[in-house]
């Protein structure tokens, strides 16, 4: 197992700082002369700086250092070749990787290009289903409106793991459709273990975190709008393209943004109903940490998916800067 003890000097540094945080909370109660409404919060603060900061100073220091601590960008050079490390190693042996035919290796590029695809297709699928059923949903005369959204809700209630393994009852050589098939007099599909489980498993998980924004937003605009439109001549298409689409956006951006991020990281999905066959760059990650047990690498491979995901949360900001498409419900 590699070690994965800390450097003095970095526990040195989270200690300084938490006393540095303990003593600027007393002088903040001496100068308020008590607890004021906004205190309240620093539990909370303090929280976020030891379960969320400190993490990711300690991927960033794992993915900007070796295993003996010495600082080196070959994380992430091996990210851009996958073949860098054995590369390495030979030629510390005297040996040419070139003239061996070991050239750049692109499988670490090759998984993330695959990733953002399949997170592409399962957003674009997700955007195709859920804005017609959140505007469904979300149409003042429709009375089961409230219902459905539980319907949507309910699903979520159960775990993770649990509504992807009961996919596999359904899609294996002798799950239920396929059963249903023979008994028809069809011939078995193969349904499982390609690409096309693994997006459905994904547009499954996912969908509902596409339908809530995009729910949230059109149920809170304001009414009178659509009716002033088709009050001055404009039809029903006319209106939901001029109205109600434009102000559905903060709702759609805040959708694409809870879809296709958890979409390129997912790793559990892949793995059960694509058999294997299919890695994206969350299984990436997983087996650089748990199986190569090279924690350097998967700290950079993971550093560099946050840097994605802030990305992705910097346009939401810009599209969305007050967050109204950002509720759930």
């Amino acid at each position: 197992m590699m070690d994965l003890h800390l450097p003095a000097w970095a526990i040195w540094v989270m200690l300084a700082g938490l006393a540095v945080f303990i003593v600027m909370f007393i002088i903040i109660l001496r100068r308020n002369h008590g607890v004021k409404r906004s205190m309240f919060s620093t539990p909370y603060a303090l929280w976020m700086i030891i379960f969320t900061i400190i993490p990711c100073l300690l991927v960033a220091y794992y993915a900007f250092t070796d295993a003996n601590g010495k600082f080196t960008l070959d994380n992430f050079i091996s990210f851009w070749d996958s073949n860098h490390e054995m590369n390495k190693e030979l030629a510390n042996l005297g040996f040419d990787p070139a003239a061996m035919g070991f050239t750049r290796g692109m499988v670490n590029i090759s998984t993330l290009v695959y990733s953002l695809w399949m997170a592409f297709l399962c957003t674009v699928i997700c955007l195709l289903i859920g804005y017609p059923a959140a505007l469904f949903m979300a149409e003042r005369d429709f009375k089961l409106g409230a219902t459905l959204v539980t319907l949507f809700i309910i699903p979520m209630w159960m775990n993770f793991l649990l509504r992807t393994i009961a996919w596999m009852s359904l899609l294996e050589d002798n799950g239920l459709i396929n059963t249903l098939l023979v008994s028809l007099g069809f011939s078995r599909v193969q349904l499982m273990y390609n690409n096309s489980a693994v997006l459905l498993g994904m547009v499954y998980n996912f969908l509902p975190f596409m339908v809530f924004p995009i729910y949230n937003s059109i149920s809170k605009q304001d009414y009178r709008l659509t009716e002033a439109a088709m009050d001055l001549g404009a039809g029903r298409m006319l209106t939901f393209i001029r109205v109600t689409f434009p102000l559905s956006l903060p709702g759609v951006v805040s959708g694409i943004t809870m879809v296709f991020m958890p979409a390129v990281t997912t790793f559990f999905i892949p793995r059960m109903l694509g058999g294997g066959n299919t890695e994206m760059f969350g299984d990436l990650i997983e087996r650089t940490f748990l199986t190569a047990n090279n924690w350097n690498l998967g700290s950079a491979l993971s550093l560099i998916m946050m840097v994605l995901i802030l990305l992705s949360l910097g346009l939401l900001r810009k599209v969305d800067p007050e967050g109204e498409g950002g509720s759930m419900i």
